[in-house]
């Protein structure tokens, strides 16, 4: 695939930057005292991460991996709503470049059908020295680019790669996603998260489907999938009522 390069990735008024090599773009970003807008790309991971601390698979020059690291101020009990807001700006900037069948699966993967194309690892910390309530978030996205034998036996589930849908250029996927992103933060800093929950829920893979769902405490829940609470928390109609869960991630799903 064509290399990454800076000058081809265009995100008005934010610092770009590609390296060959690194641990973890999140990691790198999120251990810089910068006070503007920066994204970084990088050709492999050797240690990306996805939700939970699981490990993201991400192989030299086939896959796409950025992190976009900017202020955002808004209440801190509104940030957990980020990769949703975060999943929307990508799904739609995926759509627009012709990848029609991307929807989300909650909280931050990127799916088609079964398969899942990619992923949003989203992590804060405060700015020192700034206004109250200023945070740094760093939305890192991993996108898979090319099919990779061997990569679903080892994962053991389906995966999806964009060259099945468009001969993809990694510069202008990412300079797409990451405009999608700015615009989706300025709209979230005004707003709050109401403003992308109707658009995330139209994105829903899993809309009115039988759900179950892992929580953070390793039990399990199930239920009807009914879209977002106010704050993004998933909607499960179980057969006690409406339960909102905050922290989990769906580990099945069938037809109601």
């Amino acid at each position: 695939m064509e290399r990454l390069e800076p000058e081809r990735i265009d995100v008005p008024d934010v610092e770009v930057r590609v390296v060959a090599r690194c641990s973890s773009t999140n990691s790198v970003l999120l251990s810089e005292k910068a006070r503007e807008s920066i994204l970084l790309a990088t050709e492999e991971q050797t240690a990306g991460r996805g939700q939970h601390g699981r490990r993201w698979h991400s192989a030299a020059g086939a896959d796409l991996a950025f992190s976009l690291s900017r202020r955002v101020q808004r209440p801190v009990r509104e940030l957990a709503s980020l990769s949703l807001v975060a999943g929307v700006a990508a799904a739609s900037a995926l759509r627009a470049l012709g990848v029609g069948a991307v929807a989300l699966k909650w909280p931050n993967d990127l799916v088609v059908g079964n398969a899942k194309l990619g992923g949003i690892l989203v992590e804060t910390r405060a700015e020192p020295g700034t206004e109250a309530g200023a945070m740094r978030a760093v939305i890192g996205v991993g996108i898979n680019c090319l099919r990779r034998a061997g990569l679903e036996r080892r994962l053991r589930r389906p995966v999806a790669a964009l060259e099945q849908f468009i001969r993809p250029s990694r510069n202008a996927v990412i300079g797409a996603i990451a405009r999608a992103l700015v615009g989706a933060l300025d709209r979230f800093e005004a707003e709050g998260f109401a403003a992308a929950r109707a658009e995330w829920e139209a994105l829903d893979a899993h809309a009115g489907q039988h759900l179950r769902v892992r929580l953070a405490d390793g039990r399990s829940v199930s239920g009807i999938g009914a879209g977002l609470a106010a704050d993004g928390a998933l909607r499960l109609i179980t057969r006690a009522g409406e339960r909102a869960v905050h922290s989990g991630r769906i580990v099945a799903t069938r037809l109601a």
